[in-house]
This record gives structure tokens, C-alpha cells and sequence, in this order.
């Protein structure tokens, strides 16, 4: 449940944050200690979630459980997903357990839980607007409930479920984002059913619908995706690097044509799919095939670019894709259900609509600086930051749960005046450097 107000009276803020998922809540986990910090930080949801459409049974976080809202910036933070499980009383049990991977589901409630404990953030109450007020020397915002001002705004909503134009205008019942898959694909039973999308997502509802039985088994489930084949993600000691504060610092130093091929070229490191996941399905499908002789379940398809969804000539959908090696051929799909399994883009920010002519952009990115701090025509000390939405600046990283506490303190140390200490270095050094000694021996 969200707090239902924030002490009365207060109305001026020296942080205050719009959206409350994983990135803020991290910073406000961070600042929860800090009375000389005032904050709030409001949601427009009733509630807390996290892709709470997509939490299918047995489905498990492609990070390690260390990379929670503060371990990894101030391990002895009470908000940490150890703190959850010792409040919880199941440290013991989940040590027993002997997970290789944390329930996304347990995840998900460690959040919920942190959310509940921080009597800063407010559920069910929306910002409308941002603005700033150069005679108060301070931001302006107006929520569903009141108006409030602050010194510095963190601007954290996430992102919204991702479809292309073949879809976009006939999402419904039969159609529609994987972000609704646990609502929307209860009936599939004996229906066709295709999968668009080759991501861990994509990976998870059709091994959802080809793990299902019964009536409850669809008569086919066809994947399709662009890439060339059903490719893991790469959780490799030395890929992980790109993972770490110090390259992402590097990153940010790019020139921006090299950090755009560089998040291209390993999108694998943080979309590619699960190991586990793709011995669950190849097991599944063996299963089907060869053991229960259902031989007509499952069709595979990568290496295929959806052009056009539209209604089928005998009704339900029909799905046309061109192979990627093969530009010339086009395949029709039979559909009942079409589940788009295509990604998030980041939420639009239209309270900023005030203050868009003041703001520096990078392409459709807000132009920030090394402390997410977004580059303005504003006074100095009077900042907005940026969470979760410069992916072309800061990196794959940026979305993703790894440097979700490392971030949050960079923005809590700045706000503080101060400047934390950093963890080590890569041991790749990203970067050239000159000799620090020229004395070379010969």
C-alpha cells in the first residue's frame, strides 16, 4: 500500500523524485538515513510494481541478488535484499535453497517491501508538471494533490512496453505486449499462438504456453525473431566488466558514434536469453517431439523480420515475415493470439514540458553529465537528473539492475556535496594511457 500523505505542512523539498521504480527507489533507500536531505518521492501508481504481467512461475533475475537497491554503494543499508530476508525470517531458508538464480517474483516483493518501509515515497499521486521559478530559485511541481518545490528533481518513470507500427493499432484481447502476458494468455488452449521476439522475454512465454497441459496446451506456438538464431546472453567473467562504475565512466567519454556501435555490438550482454531458460525449452520440445509424439506443437523461426500483422482470411490473425537471408520469400502465420515479445523504450516525460527549450538534449536522449545531472540554462546548484534513460550515454548498463545502487549514490553524493569513495577499477584498462614512467629500463 502507498502512504497516504507526507507530514503535513512540508512543501518544500531538496530532492524530490517522479516515478518510483527500481532507480528511484534505490536513491531513496540511500537517502532514507539522510535528515539533512528532505525528500520525496511520489508515483502515480496506487501501488508499488515491477512487471508484475510478467512474473510467470519460475522465472529467475539474470543478476546476482547483490545487485539490489544499496549493497552495492552501502552494504550496511537496512533497505538491502538481505535486510528483506532477515525482516522476512527466511535467511536460513533461502541459503538452503540454494537458488542459482533469485525468483524475479521474490525480487519483485523485496522491492515492494522496500517501498512500503520508506515513509518518503507516496503512491497515487501523479506530477503533472515541472517548472522552474527563477524568482524562488527553485523547481516547480504540480501533482494530482498539491503543489510542492524543490531544489533538485530526479526523474526516474521507467519504461512502457514497446510495439512497432505492424502492431501498435490493434492491440486487444488477442493481441497484445508480453508486459500483459500473465492477464492476456490465460486462454490459449487449443488456439495457435505466435511469439514475436527473440529475447529472454520472448523465451519465457513461449516456454510458459510450451510447458503448459491439457486443454490448457495450445494447438501451436510458433517463435519468431530477427535474430539469426535463439542466442544466450553472454555472463562471462570479462563481458561483466562493461557492468562495472569504471566503464561506465569510459563509456561516457566516447564520442557518440562509438558508444552507439559499442551498445550495438553487445546487446548480448544484457538481452541475450538465459542458459537455463534454453535447456528448459530444447528439453520441453524434445519431450513433445519425440517422447509424446506431438510432432505439429512448436515452430521455430529466427532469422525473421515481421512486416505486417492483419486480420487472417478466416479469421483471428495473420502474421507476415520475410527471412532475414532471403529478402525475396515472405511466410504467412495462422494466429489466434499474437504475444509481442519486443522490448521497452523509455517513458515519455511530458511534465517536462515546462522547461523543454531549457534543457540540452542528445538526440532523443537529455543530454546529462558524469553525475546524470541533465545540462541546463539553470543555476548551478539547482539540477534534474536523469535514471534509467540515457542508454546512449551511460551504456547497456543503464537500464539495467547493475549499477542501479552505484548511480543512485553518484546522484546522493552530489546532491550531498560530497564525493563517496569508488570501488576498484576493471583490470582491462578501457582506455590508453600515457607511461606514467618514462624511465624505461633498457
Amino acid at each position: 500500500m502507498g502512504h497516504e500523505s507526507f507530514r503535513p505542512g512540508i512543501t518544500h523539498f531538496r530532492c524530490l523524485g517522479v516515478g518510483v521504480g527500481p532507480a528511484n527507489l534505490s536513491l531513496a533507500s540511500l537517502l532514507h538515513s539522510r535528515p539533512d536531505v528532505p525528500n520525496l518521492f511520489l508515483d502515480r501508481k496506487e501501488t508499488f510494481s515491477w512487471h508484475d504481467g510478467q512474473q510467470i512461475p519460475g522465472t529467475t533475475l539474470q543478476v546476482s541478488q547483490f545487485k539490489d537497491l544499496v549493497s552495492l554503494a552501502d552494504p550496511a543499508n537496512p533497505f538491502s535484499f538481505l535486510s528483506y530476508l532477515h525482516a522476512k525470517g527466511r535467511v536460513y531458508h533461502f541459503l538452503n535453497a540454494r537458488f542459482d538464480d533469485v525468483p524475479r517474483l521474490e525480487f519483485r516483493n523485496y522491492l515492494a517491501w522496500a517501498s512500503r518501509r520508506n515513509e518518503n515515497i507516496v503512491f497515487g499521486e501523479g506530477v503533472r508538471e515541472v517548472g522552474f521559478d527563477d524568482g524562488l530559485g527553485a523547481f516547480t511541481v504540480r501533482t494530482d494533490r498539491r503543489e510542492l518545490t524543490a531544489e533538485n528533481v530526479v526523474v526516474g518513470v521507467g519504461s512502457r512496453p514497446w510495439v512497432p507500427p505492424q502492431g501498435e493499432g490493434q492491440l486487444g484481447p488477442t493481441q497484445f505486449h508480453v508486459a500483459d502476458y500473465l492477464n492476456a494468455a490465460r486462454d490459449v488452449g487449443g488456439k495457435r499462438v505466435v511469439v514475436i521476439g527473440g529475447g529472454q522475454s520472448g523465451a519465457e512465454a513461449f516456454l510458459d504456453l510450451i510447458s503448459r497441459s491439457g486443454w490448457d496446451l495450445p494447438r501451436r506456438v510458433s517463435w519468431i525473431s530477427r535474430r539469426p538464431n535463439y542466442l544466450p546472453i553472454d555472463d562471462s567473467p570479462f563481458t561483466n566488466d562493461y557492468y562495472m562504475p569504471s566503464h561506465a565512466e569510459y563509456f561516457y567519454g566516447l564520442p557518440r558514434e562509438r558508444r552507439q556501435s559499442m551498445n550495438s555490438r553487445n546487446i548480448l550482454t544484457s538481452d541475450g536469453i538465459s542458459e537455463s531458460t534454453l535447456r528448459d525449452i530444447y528439453q520441453t520440445i524434445y519431450v513433445h517431439r519425440f517422447v509424446e509424439g506431438n510432432e505439429d506443437l512448436v515452430a521455430l523461426h529466427p532469422g525473421r523480420e515481421v512486416f505486417d500483422v492483419s486480420t487472417g482470411p478466416f479469421g483471428g490473425w495473420e502474421v507476415c515475415a520475410r527471412h532475414t537471408g532471403e529478402p525475396e520469400s515472405v511466410e504467412r502465420f495462422e494466429a489466434d493470439i499474437v504475444v509481442w515479445a519486443t522490448g521497452y523504450r523509455p517513458a515519455a516525460m511530458d511534465f517536462l514540458a515546462p522547461l523543454t527549450a531549457r534543457l540540452e538534449h542528445e538526440g532523443e536522449e537529455l543530454r546529462v553529465d558524469e553525475d546524470y545531472a541533465v545540462r541546463w540554462d539553470g543555476p548551478a546548484d539547482r539540477r534534474i537528473f536523469v535514471q534509467n534513460g540515457v542508454r546512449g550515454q551511460r551504456g547497456l548498463a543503464d537500464p539495467n539492475l547493475s549499477l542501479n545502487a552505484w548511480r543512485s549514490r553518484r546522484i546522493a553524493d552530489r546532491l550531498c556535496g560530497v564525493r563517496g569513495d569508488e570501488q576498484l577499477a576493471s583490470f582491462i584498462e578501457w582506455s590508453s594511457k600515457a607511461p606514467q614512467d618514462e624511465r624505461w629500463s633498457a
